[in-house]
Protein backbone atom coordinates (compact mmCIF):
# COMPACT_ATOMS: atom_id res chain seq x y z
CA UNK A 1 0.00 0.00 0.00
CA UNK A 2 2.78 2.26 1.04
CA UNK A 3 5.21 1.45 -2.12
CA UNK A 4 7.53 3.94 -2.83
CA UNK A 5 8.94 2.96 -6.41
CA UNK A 6 4.71 4.31 -7.57
CA UNK A 7 5.07 7.06 -10.27
CA UNK A 8 1.44 8.47 -10.08
CA UNK A 9 0.46 10.06 -13.63
CA UNK A 10 0.56 13.11 -13.99
CA UNK A 11 -2.36 15.45 -13.95
CA UNK A 12 -3.47 18.85 -14.81
CA UNK A 13 -5.95 21.18 -12.10
CA UNK A 14 -8.51 22.93 -13.79
CA UNK A 15 -8.88 26.47 -12.27
CA UNK A 16 -10.49 29.59 -11.95
CA UNK A 17 -8.85 32.72 -12.94
CA UNK A 18 -5.60 34.04 -11.26
CA UNK A 19 -5.57 35.26 -8.09
CA UNK A 20 -2.80 36.80 -6.28
CA UNK A 21 -1.52 35.80 -2.91
CA UNK A 22 -2.73 38.83 -0.80
CA UNK A 23 -5.94 38.85 -2.88
CA UNK A 24 -6.67 35.36 -1.99
CA UNK A 25 -6.07 35.97 1.37
CA UNK A 26 -7.87 38.63 1.82
CA UNK A 27 -11.09 36.70 0.40
CA UNK A 28 -10.18 33.89 2.75
CA UNK A 29 -10.42 36.07 6.06
CA UNK A 30 -13.19 37.49 4.67
CA UNK A 31 -15.02 34.14 4.68
CA UNK A 32 -13.17 32.67 7.82
CA UNK A 33 -13.22 35.77 9.96
CA UNK A 34 -16.58 34.60 11.70
CA UNK A 35 -16.12 30.43 11.59
CA UNK A 36 -19.86 30.73 12.74
CA UNK A 37 -21.19 31.36 9.64
CA UNK A 38 -20.81 28.24 8.62
CA UNK A 39 -22.99 26.83 10.71
CA UNK A 40 -25.98 27.27 8.05
CA UNK A 41 -23.49 25.39 4.97
CA UNK A 42 -21.56 22.39 6.87
CA UNK A 43 -22.86 18.98 5.47
CA UNK A 44 -24.08 16.94 8.51
CA UNK A 45 -21.07 14.33 9.41
CA UNK A 46 -21.80 10.68 8.75
CA UNK A 47 -21.26 8.13 11.26
CA UNK A 48 -18.01 7.54 12.33
CA UNK A 49 -16.09 4.72 10.46
CA UNK A 50 -18.79 3.81 7.69
CA UNK A 51 -16.98 6.06 5.27
CA UNK A 52 -12.94 4.29 5.81
CA UNK A 53 -11.97 2.02 3.91
CA UNK A 54 -10.55 -1.40 6.44
CA UNK A 55 -7.03 0.35 5.29
CA UNK A 56 -7.78 3.78 6.18
CA UNK A 57 -9.66 2.16 9.44
CA UNK A 58 -5.97 0.19 10.27
CA UNK A 59 -3.90 3.25 9.76
CA UNK A 60 -6.29 5.95 11.87
CA UNK A 61 -6.23 3.38 14.73
CA UNK A 62 -2.29 3.05 14.76
CA UNK A 63 -1.98 7.00 14.90
CA UNK A 64 -3.74 7.15 18.87
CA UNK A 65 -1.82 8.80 21.47
CA UNK A 66 -0.83 12.37 22.74
CA UNK A 67 1.48 14.91 20.72
CA UNK A 68 4.39 16.66 22.94
CA UNK A 69 4.07 20.21 21.98
CA UNK A 70 7.50 21.81 20.25
CA UNK A 71 6.66 25.35 21.75
CA UNK A 72 5.79 23.64 25.47
CA UNK A 73 8.91 21.76 25.21
CA UNK A 74 11.06 24.06 24.46
CA UNK A 75 9.57 26.62 27.12
CA UNK A 76 9.89 23.70 29.57
CA UNK A 77 13.69 23.30 28.92
CA UNK A 78 14.22 26.47 29.50
CA UNK A 79 12.74 27.29 32.70
CA UNK A 80 14.39 23.81 34.40
CA UNK A 81 17.74 25.41 33.09
CA UNK A 82 17.06 28.32 34.64
CA UNK A 83 16.08 26.67 38.10
CA UNK A 84 19.28 24.41 37.66
CA UNK A 85 21.43 27.90 37.69
CA UNK A 86 19.68 29.25 39.90
CA UNK A 87 19.51 26.09 42.57
CA UNK A 88 23.22 25.23 41.64
CA UNK A 89 24.27 28.96 43.24
CA UNK A 90 22.74 28.29 46.58
CA UNK A 91 23.68 25.22 46.51
CA UNK A 92 27.74 26.34 45.92
CA UNK A 93 26.75 28.35 49.02
CA UNK A 94 26.06 25.50 51.11
CA UNK A 95 28.81 23.51 50.37
CA UNK A 96 31.49 26.79 51.52
CA UNK A 97 31.51 27.25 55.17
CA UNK A 98 33.29 30.56 54.23
CA UNK A 99 30.24 32.17 52.90
CA UNK A 100 27.70 32.91 55.51
CA UNK A 101 25.03 34.90 53.96
CA UNK A 102 23.88 35.70 49.99
CA UNK A 103 23.77 39.37 49.54
CA UNK A 104 21.85 41.44 46.69
CA UNK A 105 25.33 40.98 44.49
CA UNK A 106 25.02 37.58 44.73
CA UNK A 107 21.50 37.90 43.30
CA UNK A 108 22.78 40.23 40.50
CA UNK A 109 25.38 37.93 39.43
CA UNK A 110 23.31 35.06 39.10
CA UNK A 111 20.43 36.90 37.29
CA UNK A 112 22.95 37.96 35.02
CA UNK A 113 24.25 34.34 34.54
CA UNK A 114 20.55 33.38 33.77
CA UNK A 115 20.35 35.96 30.95
CA UNK A 116 23.50 35.05 28.94
CA UNK A 117 23.50 31.49 29.64
CA UNK A 118 19.70 31.55 27.81
CA UNK A 119 21.40 33.80 25.23
CA UNK A 120 23.84 31.66 24.47
CA UNK A 121 21.88 28.54 24.83
CA UNK A 122 19.52 30.02 22.14
CA UNK A 123 22.21 30.90 19.57
CA UNK A 124 23.61 27.26 20.26
CA UNK A 125 20.18 26.33 19.13
CA UNK A 126 20.63 23.64 21.81
CA UNK A 127 16.37 24.56 22.37
CA UNK A 128 15.66 22.60 18.94
CA UNK A 129 14.58 18.97 18.91
CA UNK A 130 17.27 18.30 16.11
CA UNK A 131 19.91 19.15 18.57
CA UNK A 132 18.26 17.63 21.42
CA UNK A 133 18.09 14.53 19.63
CA UNK A 134 22.17 14.20 19.41
CA UNK A 135 24.27 12.77 22.66
CA UNK A 136 27.48 14.09 23.07
CA UNK A 137 26.77 16.69 20.90
CA UNK A 138 24.72 18.67 22.55
CA UNK A 139 26.32 18.09 26.02
CA UNK A 140 29.31 20.29 24.23
CA UNK A 141 26.98 23.27 23.06
CA UNK A 142 25.24 23.40 26.60
CA UNK A 143 29.14 22.87 28.67
CA UNK A 144 30.56 25.33 25.63
CA UNK A 145 27.70 28.04 26.07
CA UNK A 146 27.66 27.53 30.38
CA UNK A 147 31.73 28.12 30.08
CA UNK A 148 31.08 31.16 27.82
CA UNK A 149 29.03 32.75 30.48
CA UNK A 150 32.23 32.44 33.08
CA UNK A 151 34.27 33.53 30.61
CA UNK A 152 32.64 36.90 30.57
CA UNK A 153 32.39 37.14 34.16
CA UNK A 154 36.72 36.65 34.49
CA UNK A 155 37.36 39.13 31.61
CA UNK A 156 34.69 41.38 33.89
CA UNK A 157 36.55 40.82 37.12
CA UNK A 158 40.16 41.15 34.98
CA UNK A 159 39.22 44.69 32.85
CA UNK A 160 36.62 46.22 35.32
CA UNK A 161 36.75 44.53 39.05
CA UNK A 162 33.45 43.81 39.14
CA UNK A 163 32.62 40.81 40.36
CA UNK A 164 35.64 40.70 42.72
CA UNK A 165 33.77 41.01 46.46
CA UNK A 166 33.02 37.00 45.19
CA UNK A 167 35.07 34.25 46.03
CA UNK A 168 36.80 32.03 43.41
CA UNK A 169 36.12 29.15 45.69
CA UNK A 170 31.88 30.26 45.24
CA UNK A 171 32.38 30.87 41.93
CA UNK A 172 34.33 27.70 41.05
CA UNK A 173 31.95 25.54 42.71
CA UNK A 174 28.67 27.24 41.32
CA UNK A 175 30.44 26.20 37.69
CA UNK A 176 30.88 23.06 38.33
CA UNK A 177 27.62 21.68 39.85
CA UNK A 178 25.86 23.98 37.30
CA UNK A 179 27.90 22.34 35.05
CA UNK A 180 27.00 19.05 35.97
CA UNK A 181 23.56 19.37 36.09
CA UNK A 182 22.91 20.38 33.40
CA UNK A 183 24.40 17.76 31.40
CA UNK A 184 22.63 15.28 33.35
CA UNK A 185 19.61 17.18 32.53
CA UNK A 186 20.52 16.75 28.86
CA UNK A 187 21.13 12.88 29.10
CA UNK A 188 17.50 12.98 30.71
CA UNK A 189 16.41 15.14 27.49
CA UNK A 190 18.03 12.94 25.22
CA UNK A 191 16.85 9.68 26.29
CA UNK A 192 12.98 11.48 26.21
CA UNK A 193 13.57 12.96 22.82
CA UNK A 194 14.24 10.06 21.13
CA UNK A 195 11.74 8.22 22.76
CA UNK A 196 9.33 10.86 21.73
CA UNK A 197 10.27 10.66 18.33
CA UNK A 198 10.10 6.52 18.07
CA UNK A 199 6.74 6.52 19.37
CA UNK A 200 5.57 9.90 17.16
CA UNK A 201 5.06 11.95 19.78
CA UNK A 202 7.44 14.49 18.73
CA UNK A 203 6.21 14.49 15.24
CA UNK A 204 3.57 17.06 13.30
CA UNK A 205 1.03 14.77 11.74
CA UNK A 206 -0.23 15.74 8.35
CA UNK A 207 -2.83 14.67 6.06
CA UNK A 208 -2.85 16.21 2.30
CA UNK A 209 -6.24 16.96 0.93
CA UNK A 210 -6.02 16.99 -2.57
CA UNK A 211 -3.96 14.69 -4.76
CA UNK A 212 -2.46 14.57 -8.55
CA UNK A 213 1.13 16.46 -9.88
CA UNK A 214 0.90 19.17 -7.19
CA UNK A 215 0.90 17.05 -3.79
CA UNK A 216 3.77 14.33 -5.08
CA UNK A 217 5.76 17.63 -6.02
CA UNK A 218 4.89 19.23 -2.29
CA UNK A 219 5.70 15.97 -0.87
CA UNK A 220 9.20 15.45 -2.73
CA UNK A 221 10.09 18.87 -1.24
CA UNK A 222 8.62 18.44 2.01
CA UNK A 223 11.01 15.51 2.09
CA UNK A 224 13.77 17.37 1.04
CA UNK A 225 13.60 19.33 3.85
CA UNK A 226 16.40 19.35 6.36
CA UNK A 227 15.21 18.58 10.21
CA UNK A 228 11.32 18.07 8.49
CA UNK A 229 9.64 16.87 11.52
CA UNK A 230 6.61 16.54 9.13
CA UNK A 231 5.05 13.02 8.64
CA UNK A 232 2.72 12.58 6.20
CA UNK A 233 -0.24 9.87 7.06
CA UNK A 234 -2.46 9.89 4.04
CA UNK A 235 -3.98 11.63 1.36
CA UNK A 236 -7.46 12.54 0.72
CA UNK A 237 -9.24 13.79 -2.17
CA UNK A 238 -12.80 13.86 -4.01
CA UNK A 239 -11.60 13.25 -7.21
CA UNK A 240 -11.81 9.93 -8.79
CA UNK A 241 -8.82 7.95 -9.66
CA UNK A 242 -8.43 9.02 -13.55
CA UNK A 243 -7.95 12.64 -12.22
CA UNK A 244 -5.89 11.36 -8.73
CA UNK A 245 -3.87 8.33 -8.56
CA UNK A 246 -4.49 5.47 -5.99
CA UNK A 247 -1.13 6.72 -4.76
CA UNK A 248 0.94 9.68 -4.72
CA UNK A 249 4.75 9.22 -4.19
CA UNK A 250 4.20 6.57 -1.85
CA UNK A 251 1.48 7.39 0.52
CA UNK A 252 -1.81 6.12 -0.36
CA UNK A 253 -5.25 7.73 -0.99
CA UNK A 254 -7.48 7.03 1.60
CA UNK A 255 -10.81 8.14 1.05
CA UNK A 256 -12.35 11.54 0.29
CA UNK A 257 -13.40 14.60 2.27
CA UNK A 258 -15.96 12.99 4.41
CA UNK A 259 -13.80 10.31 5.31
CA UNK A 260 -11.32 12.50 5.89
CA UNK A 261 -13.15 13.71 8.21
CA UNK A 262 -14.01 11.00 10.43
CA UNK A 263 -10.51 9.80 9.89
CA UNK A 264 -9.74 12.73 12.08
CA UNK A 265 -12.11 11.90 14.31
CA UNK A 266 -9.91 8.26 15.33
CA UNK A 267 -6.76 9.70 14.71
CA UNK A 268 -4.28 12.57 16.09
CA UNK A 269 -3.48 14.49 13.28
CA UNK A 270 -1.89 18.04 13.91
CA UNK A 271 -2.12 19.40 10.36
CA UNK A 272 -3.99 19.18 7.25
CA UNK A 273 -2.42 20.59 3.97
CA UNK A 274 -4.59 21.72 1.75
CA UNK A 275 -2.32 20.74 -1.38
CA UNK A 276 -4.57 22.67 -4.34
CA UNK A 277 -3.64 25.91 -6.54
CA UNK A 278 -4.68 28.63 -4.49
CA UNK A 279 -6.75 30.05 -8.02
CA UNK A 280 -8.92 27.02 -7.94
CA UNK A 281 -10.60 29.27 -5.11
CA UNK A 282 -13.73 28.10 -5.29
CA UNK A 283 -13.05 24.54 -4.59
CA UNK A 284 -10.44 25.66 -1.94
CA UNK A 285 -13.56 27.30 0.09
CA UNK A 286 -15.99 24.71 -0.33
CA UNK A 287 -13.04 22.27 1.23
CA UNK A 288 -12.50 24.75 4.03
CA UNK A 289 -16.56 24.86 4.63
CA UNK A 290 -16.09 20.90 5.45
CA UNK A 291 -12.48 21.16 6.86
CA UNK A 292 -13.30 23.92 10.11
CA UNK A 293 -14.87 21.35 12.59
CA UNK A 294 -11.79 19.48 13.03
CA UNK A 295 -9.49 20.64 16.12
CA UNK A 296 -6.41 20.97 13.52
CA UNK A 297 -4.19 23.75 11.83
CA UNK A 298 -5.13 24.43 8.36
CA UNK A 299 -3.04 25.31 5.83
CA UNK A 300 -3.17 25.96 2.14
CA UNK A 301 0.06 25.01 0.01
CA UNK A 302 1.58 28.35 -2.01
CA UNK A 303 3.89 25.82 -3.14
CA UNK A 304 2.23 24.89 -6.42
CA UNK A 305 1.63 28.29 -7.41
CA UNK A 306 5.06 29.89 -6.23
CA UNK A 307 3.80 32.95 -4.68
CA UNK A 308 5.36 34.95 -2.66
CA UNK A 309 3.39 35.55 0.64
CA UNK A 310 4.96 38.20 3.83
CA UNK A 311 5.90 35.83 6.95
CA UNK A 312 2.76 37.70 8.90
CA UNK A 313 0.15 35.62 6.42
CA UNK A 314 2.56 32.46 5.81
CA UNK A 315 4.49 29.65 7.16
CA UNK A 316 7.47 28.14 6.48
CA UNK A 317 8.52 24.55 6.80
CA UNK A 318 12.11 24.98 5.25
CA UNK A 319 11.61 26.76 2.39
CA UNK A 320 7.82 25.58 1.73
CA UNK A 321 5.41 28.63 1.89
CA UNK A 322 1.96 27.61 3.54
CA UNK A 323 -1.01 30.02 4.34
CA UNK A 324 -2.28 29.86 7.53
CA UNK A 325 -6.23 29.76 7.60
CA UNK A 326 -6.76 28.07 10.27
CA UNK A 327 -5.30 27.30 13.82
CA UNK A 328 -6.05 24.88 16.07
CA UNK A 329 -7.53 26.73 19.30
CA UNK A 330 -5.90 26.55 22.40
CA UNK A 331 -2.77 25.12 21.33
CA UNK A 332 0.89 24.43 23.36
CA UNK A 333 1.01 27.38 26.27
CA UNK A 334 -2.63 28.17 25.86
CA UNK A 335 -3.53 24.39 26.63
CA UNK A 336 -0.89 24.23 29.35
CA UNK A 337 -2.24 28.04 31.17
CA UNK A 338 -5.89 26.36 30.47
CA UNK A 339 -5.13 23.12 32.21
CA UNK A 340 -2.87 24.77 35.09
CA UNK A 341 -6.20 27.07 35.49
CA UNK A 342 -8.48 23.80 35.51
CA UNK A 343 -6.34 21.91 38.58
CA UNK A 344 -6.23 25.07 40.32
CA UNK A 345 -10.28 26.37 40.45
CA UNK A 346 -11.53 23.22 40.14
CA UNK A 347 -9.46 22.19 43.72
CA UNK A 348 -10.97 25.50 45.53
CA UNK A 349 -14.36 24.67 44.22
CA UNK A 350 -14.40 21.21 45.63
CA UNK A 351 -12.84 22.25 49.31
CA UNK A 352 -15.17 25.54 48.76
CA UNK A 353 -18.28 23.44 47.68
CA UNK A 354 -17.66 20.29 49.84
CA UNK A 355 -20.41 20.77 52.00
CA UNK A 356 -22.62 21.00 49.94
CA UNK A 357 -21.92 18.39 48.11
CA UNK A 358 -22.08 15.94 50.73
CA UNK A 359 -25.50 17.75 51.34
CA UNK A 360 -26.69 17.06 48.26
CA UNK A 361 -25.81 13.23 48.32
CA UNK A 362 -27.31 12.67 51.42
CA UNK A 363 -30.74 14.20 50.32
CA UNK A 364 -30.90 12.16 46.57
CA UNK A 365 -30.16 9.28 48.93
CA UNK A 366 -33.03 9.57 51.81
CA UNK A 367 -35.24 10.74 48.83
CA UNK A 368 -35.24 7.76 46.37
CA UNK A 369 -33.80 4.53 46.18
CA UNK A 370 -30.62 3.96 43.83
CA UNK A 371 -27.15 5.32 43.54
CA UNK A 372 -26.28 8.82 44.57
CA UNK A 373 -24.67 9.76 40.91
CA UNK A 374 -25.37 8.88 37.98
CA UNK A 375 -23.30 8.59 34.59
CA UNK A 376 -24.19 9.94 31.47
CA UNK A 377 -22.17 9.41 27.67
CA UNK A 378 -21.60 12.74 26.48
CA UNK A 379 -19.62 14.04 23.47
CA UNK A 380 -15.62 15.28 24.51
CA UNK A 381 -13.29 16.89 22.69
CA UNK A 382 -12.84 15.84 18.84
CA UNK A 383 -16.19 14.01 19.25
CA UNK A 384 -14.49 11.27 21.74
CA UNK A 385 -17.04 10.14 23.58
CA UNK A 386 -16.78 10.24 27.63
CA UNK A 387 -18.99 9.10 30.86
CA UNK A 388 -19.69 12.33 32.80
CA UNK A 389 -20.52 12.47 36.81
CA UNK A 390 -24.07 14.03 37.86
CA UNK A 391 -26.15 14.05 41.03
CA UNK A 392 -29.15 11.45 40.19
CA UNK A 393 -32.35 13.39 39.72
CA UNK A 394 -34.68 10.69 38.13
CA UNK A 395 -36.25 7.74 39.98
CA UNK A 396 -33.67 4.90 39.19
CA UNK A 397 -36.37 2.95 37.23
CA UNK A 398 -36.65 6.22 34.92
CA UNK A 399 -32.95 7.42 33.89
CA UNK A 400 -32.38 7.89 31.10
CA UNK A 401 -28.64 7.32 30.49
CA UNK A 402 -28.98 7.69 26.74
CA UNK A 403 -30.81 11.36 26.58
CA UNK A 404 -33.43 9.44 24.65
CA UNK A 405 -36.10 11.97 25.83
CA UNK A 406 -35.25 15.19 26.57
CA UNK A 407 -36.57 16.14 30.50
CA UNK A 408 -39.75 18.83 30.19
CA UNK A 409 -41.26 21.02 33.26
CA UNK A 410 -43.57 18.76 35.46
CA UNK A 411 -41.12 15.67 34.22
CA UNK A 412 -42.60 12.39 35.99
CA UNK A 413 -38.98 11.12 36.30
CA UNK A 414 -37.60 13.60 38.06
CA UNK A 415 -38.18 13.25 42.41
CA UNK A 416 -38.53 16.17 44.11
CA UNK A 417 -35.03 16.75 45.00
CA UNK A 418 -34.40 16.04 41.34
CA UNK A 419 -36.16 19.15 40.66
CA UNK A 420 -34.31 21.56 42.73
CA UNK A 421 -30.42 20.39 42.20
CA UNK A 422 -31.66 20.86 38.58
CA UNK A 423 -32.75 24.28 38.81
CA UNK A 424 -30.00 25.25 40.96
CA UNK A 425 -27.49 23.30 38.63
CA UNK A 426 -25.99 21.43 42.32
CA UNK A 427 -26.72 18.11 40.24
CA UNK A 428 -23.60 19.53 37.75
CA UNK A 429 -20.86 19.84 40.57
CA UNK A 430 -19.75 16.36 40.83
CA UNK A 431 -18.59 17.27 37.34
CA UNK A 432 -15.64 19.38 39.36
CA UNK A 433 -13.77 15.84 39.74
CA UNK A 434 -14.34 15.68 35.95
CA UNK A 435 -12.47 18.25 35.42
CA UNK A 436 -9.48 17.18 37.41
CA UNK A 437 -9.34 13.77 35.49
CA UNK A 438 -9.04 15.80 32.70
CA UNK A 439 -12.02 15.02 30.32
CA UNK A 440 -13.91 17.80 30.92
CA UNK A 441 -12.55 21.89 31.52
CA UNK A 442 -13.64 24.35 34.07
CA UNK A 443 -15.36 26.63 31.13
CA UNK A 444 -16.56 25.90 27.71
CA UNK A 445 -19.05 24.13 25.62
CA UNK A 446 -21.36 22.10 27.85
CA UNK A 447 -20.67 18.51 26.72
CA UNK A 448 -24.27 16.97 25.41
CA UNK A 449 -25.26 13.90 25.38
CA UNK A 450 -24.71 11.61 22.51
CA UNK A 451 -28.49 11.02 21.28
CA UNK A 452 -29.19 14.15 22.21
CA UNK A 453 -32.33 15.57 19.68
CA UNK A 454 -34.86 18.20 19.71
CA UNK A 455 -37.97 17.42 17.26
CA UNK A 456 -36.80 13.64 16.51
CA UNK A 457 -34.02 15.14 14.91
CA UNK A 458 -30.35 14.56 16.20
CA UNK A 459 -28.87 18.07 16.80
CA UNK A 460 -26.01 17.42 14.62
CA UNK A 461 -28.75 17.68 11.89
CA UNK A 462 -30.27 20.17 13.47
CA UNK A 463 -27.32 22.20 13.14
CA UNK A 464 -25.08 21.98 10.18
CA UNK A 465 -21.37 22.26 11.75
CA UNK A 466 -22.86 21.19 15.46
CA UNK A 467 -19.02 19.54 15.92
CA UNK A 468 -17.41 22.26 15.52
CA UNK A 469 -18.41 22.78 18.90
CA UNK A 470 -16.07 20.25 19.95
CA UNK A 471 -12.66 21.56 18.73
CA UNK A 472 -11.85 22.39 22.61
CA UNK A 473 -12.51 20.12 25.44
CA UNK A 474 -16.47 20.91 27.02
CA UNK A 475 -17.09 22.74 29.92
CA UNK A 476 -19.04 22.14 33.52
CA UNK A 477 -19.69 25.91 32.67
CA UNK A 478 -19.60 28.11 29.20
CA UNK A 479 -20.50 30.79 27.49
CA UNK A 480 -24.41 29.98 26.40
CA UNK A 481 -25.15 29.48 29.38
CA UNK A 482 -24.02 32.94 30.39
CA UNK A 483 -26.20 34.32 27.97
CA UNK A 484 -29.35 32.48 28.67
CA UNK A 485 -29.55 29.06 26.69
CA UNK A 486 -29.51 26.34 29.14
CA UNK A 487 -32.32 23.95 30.18
CA UNK A 488 -34.92 22.62 27.82
CA UNK A 489 -33.92 22.48 24.10
CA UNK A 490 -37.50 22.23 22.55
CA UNK A 491 -36.72 24.30 19.57
CA UNK A 492 -33.59 24.43 16.60
CA UNK A 493 -33.36 28.12 17.38
CA UNK A 494 -32.45 27.39 21.02
CA UNK A 495 -29.56 24.59 19.66
CA UNK A 496 -28.89 27.29 16.76
CA UNK A 497 -27.78 29.70 19.76
CA UNK A 498 -26.26 27.47 21.67
CA UNK A 499 -23.72 26.29 19.06
CA UNK A 500 -23.27 29.66 18.03
CA UNK A 501 -22.33 31.28 21.43
CA UNK A 502 -19.86 28.09 21.42
CA UNK A 503 -18.04 29.10 18.67
CA UNK A 504 -18.00 32.37 19.94
CA UNK A 505 -16.31 31.09 22.71
CA UNK A 506 -13.75 28.90 21.04
CA UNK A 507 -13.10 32.13 18.68
CA UNK A 508 -11.94 34.51 21.44
CA UNK A 509 -11.00 32.53 23.88
CA UNK A 510 -7.94 33.41 26.71
CA UNK A 511 -7.97 32.96 30.53
CA UNK A 512 -9.73 36.36 31.39
CA UNK A 513 -12.65 35.49 29.23
CA UNK A 514 -12.59 32.02 31.52
CA UNK A 515 -12.17 34.63 34.43
CA UNK A 516 -15.51 36.46 33.50
CA UNK A 517 -17.51 33.46 32.25
CA UNK A 518 -16.73 31.59 35.63
CA UNK A 519 -17.56 35.01 38.07
CA UNK A 520 -21.15 35.44 36.35
CA UNK A 521 -21.82 31.94 36.44
CA UNK A 522 -23.44 31.52 39.92
CA UNK A 523 -25.57 34.93 39.09
CA UNK A 524 -26.71 33.50 36.08
CA UNK A 525 -28.02 30.50 37.75
CA UNK A 526 -30.55 32.87 39.80
CA UNK A 527 -32.17 32.58 36.58
CA UNK A 528 -33.97 29.45 36.51
CA UNK A 529 -36.88 29.72 33.79
CA UNK A 530 -35.24 27.10 31.29
CA UNK A 531 -34.18 24.88 33.85
CA UNK A 532 -36.26 21.48 34.94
Amino acid sequence: MNERAFKPTETQEPVAPLYGGPQLRQRLEKHLRHPSQFLSDQDPPAAANNLLSPDALEIAQGLGGKGVSLPVLGGTLRLVDVSIIIISALAAVLTLPEITSISWPHGFAVGLAVLFALAFFQAADVYQVPVMRQGLAQLGRVAAGWTLVFAMFAVLRTTTGIGMQFSESWIGAWYAISLTALCLNRLVVYQLVRHWMKTGRLERRAIIVGGGTAAQELIHDLEAQADNDIRICGIFDDRSNDRSPAVVAGYPKLGDISALVEFARLARIDMLIVCIPLRAENRVLELLKKLWVLPVDIRLSAHTDKVRFRNRGATFIGTVPFVDVVDKPIADWDMVAKRVFDLVFASLAIVGLFPLMIAAAIAVRLDSKGPVLFRQRRYGFNNEIIEILKFRSMYTDMCDADAKKVVTKGDPRVTRVGRFIRKTSIDELPQLFNVLAGSLSLVGPRPHAVNAHTNNKAWDDVVDGYFARHKVKPGVTGWAQINGWRGEVDTPEKIQKRVECDVYYIENWSVLFDLKILFLTPFRLLNTENAY
